[in-house]
């Protein structure tokens, strides 16, 4: 049986705050929802600081139908096709559509993506039909995008960043939850945080597995948390493994962004060999479900631990498109303009979460879910490449309305 609580508490002696809203969870769709509630006493809570979070360490890019010859009904088709038949159409089709807005917003707000010849240059993802993926800094869009938020953040008055606070339970009371229960780390001691909603944006949990993309935070607390008051869930079957992550002994599961391979990098086996063409006519850009399948069935018919990412033919600047991965390989004795990556695949993305509609609110009273933590059928049984970070940014948008909404708030 699971037990309401993970530990025992009494209410009436605990430290005691109140806040308008508590969101837990500084990703990008814990950013934008504390954003959209800029003018209400808000509070964010870190497990860790910003450099743990998924978002922070989001590679590739970000999935939106604004170039010329895209669009929205093209990004549909694409997300629809890579979840397997099982994503929900509405779900998708808000994603795509208000994506466009929401990236529009953002440029219109300071972010730069990165151009060519004062062009927005666009990637290839597995997946996709066409160019469409915008980058920052080559492979540190996740990183950049976490940064720019968080700076709009810290200077909004009401808005408060508690770090190394760790949500360790909600406490509810007639199907609506009331307070959170919450560790101050560096104070070691619990504390009560009252709001009038609570928004979880906790991420995925990566760390169930012994090897996985995500920081060493993300472990799927959000989620146990709201299963226990009670929250349904959904889809949690559908875990996604990143096809290509540095393997050698010792080293993290560092990801390589799926980018490389649609600027042209080819995967081959342990003898030197290609191998999708095999598998999939999108070959080295087939959805990730199917690569990750591919190269698990090539490691096992030639009994190694591993594949190898050739960089080779790639034409643009390594170091300069792909700055991470060159420094990361390079820590660990490979450069790739000159050595194959080995890599394999590893735990990246949960698709299920806390099930919730289209504008984020569970089947429990005042509480929201957002991000990889919620589920609302945008992916299905498998995420299309690069629309992690959209997904966070659309859907956590329409919970701060929601949540305002909801309460009776207008500002």
């Amino acid at each position: 049986m699971i037990p309401d609580f993970l530990v025992s508490f009494d209410t009436e002696t605990l430290p005691c705050e109140e806040v308008d809203f508590l969101i837990a969870g500084g990703g990008v769709a814990g950013l934008i929802a504390s954003l959209e509630l800029k003018n209400f006493k808000t509070a964010v809570l870190y497990k860790n600081g910003l450099s743990e979070t998924c978002t922070y360490n989001a590679q590739g890019g970000i999935a939106t139908a604004i170039a010329p010859w895209d669009s929205p009904d093209l990004h549909k088709e694409d997300t629809l096709k890579t979840g397997c038949g099982l994503s929900n159409p509405t779900s998708v089709d808000i994603l795509v559509r208000e994506g466009v807005d929401r990236i529009k917003e953002l440029i219109s707000h300071g972010l730069i993506f990165d151009k060519e010849n004062n062009e927005y240059h666009f990637t290839k993802e597995g997946g996709h039909s066409c160019r469409r993926i915008l980058h920052i800094n080559g492979d540190g869009t996740g990183k950049a995008i976490a940064e720019f938020l968080y700076k709009k953040v810290l200077v909004e008055k009401n808005i408060k960043i508690l770090h190394s606070h760790f949500l360790v339970d909600l406490i509810s009371d007639e199907g609506q939850i009331k307070a959170a229960l919450v560790y101050d780390e560096k104070k070691k001691k619990l504390v009560l945080i009252k709001a009038k909603a609570f928004i979880l944006a906790t991420g995925g949990a990566g760390n169930i597995f012994q090897e996985t993309t995500n920081p060493t935070s993300i472990s799927g607390d959000g989620i146990a948390i709201a299963y226990r008051c009670g929250a349904e869930l959904m889809d949690l079957e559908f875990y996604q493994f990143h096809p290509t992550t540095f393997y050698q002994a010792g080293a993290p599961r560092f990801l390589i962004s799926e980018s490389v391979r649609g600027e042209g990098g080819i995967l081959r086996n342990v003898k030197g060999e290609r191998f999708m063409s095999a598998y999939h006519s999108m070959e080295e850009l087939a959805p990730r479900d199917i690569v990750t399948r591919a190269i698990i069935d090539q490691m096992k018919l030639t009994a190694s631990n591993c594949v190898y990412l050739d960089l080779k033919k790639i034409k643009c600047g390594l170091e300069k498109r792909f700055p991470a991965i060159y420094s990361f390989c390079i820590n660990y004795g490979i450069d790739i303009t000159k050595e194959f990556i080995p890599v394999r695949p590893s735990a990246h993305y949960l698709m299920g979460g806390i099930k919730t509609d289209l504008w984020g609110t569970t089947s429990i009273g005042n509480l929201f879910a957002c991000g990889e933590t919620a589920c609302m059928g945008v992916h299905g049984a498998n995420r299309l490449a690069s629309n992690s970070l959209l997904e966070g940014i659309v859907f956590a948008k329409r919970i701060g309305i929601k949540a305002k909404e909801k309460l009776g708030l207008k500002h």
